[in-house]
């Protein structure tokens, strides 16, 4: 496997970063803290598992457990936070462990055996499961921006009504080889 593989990985992980950042961006501490009902999680527990996952899987890499000793997964899910800038700590905390392991990775790595919860993973298939849980969670946290904001919810994407221009402005021009996150 070349290198269009951690490259890709690397364009999309930052992709979906933005998306939570740009979610917070819009949101007040208030809003953050919002869970809808008793069961459901507030967009500052989300961003607490997410990250208590970051620091868990990706420290230590190559040499512990993705299931941390240390780490409480229940208590991801109680909010403990009281700040909004608390809240932004901890998800940073958690994309510099995740990135920079990212980051340090080699080719030659790929098909290394790390563990998570006792099973052996290669790396790949442990950054193919992470690359999956992350998005679906930031899902849950945009998806709550947007209900929490309604009307003044700034897009993310194409905005609704713009997929006509959107497209005539990407066929206007040559083909090109680039990852989606490019112009962006």
């Amino acid at each position: 496997m070349d290198n269009s593989y951690l490259n890709s990985v690397k364009k999309q992980i930052r992709y979906y970063k933005s998306l939570g950042d740009k979610t917070f961006d819009q949101l007040t501490q208030e809003q953050l803290f919002h869970q809808v009902n008793e069961e459901s999680n507030s967009i500052a527990i989300v961003t607490k598992h997410i990250a208590g996952n970051m620091l868990s899987r990706w420290t230590n890499f190559f040499i512990e457990d993705g299931e941390k000793d240390w780490r409480n997964r229940d208590e991801e899910f109680i909010n403990t936070f009281h700040s909004k800038e608390e809240m932004l700590a901890y998800w940073e905390k958690g994309w510099s462990v995740f990135l920079n392991t990212i980051e340090s990775l080699k080719n030659e790595d790929l098909e290394r055996i790390i563990y998570i919860r006792n099973q052996g993973h290669t790396v790949v298939e442990a950054i193919n499961r992470q690359i999956c849980h992350y998005p679906y969670h930031i899902g849950q946290i945009v998806f709550l921006g947007k209900i929490l904001k309604n009307e003044s919810w700034k897009s993310l994407s194409i905005p609704k009504n713009a997929s006509k221009a959107y497209n005539d402005n990407k066929f206007s021009k040559e083909k090109t080889r680039t990852h989606f996150t490019d112009d962006l």
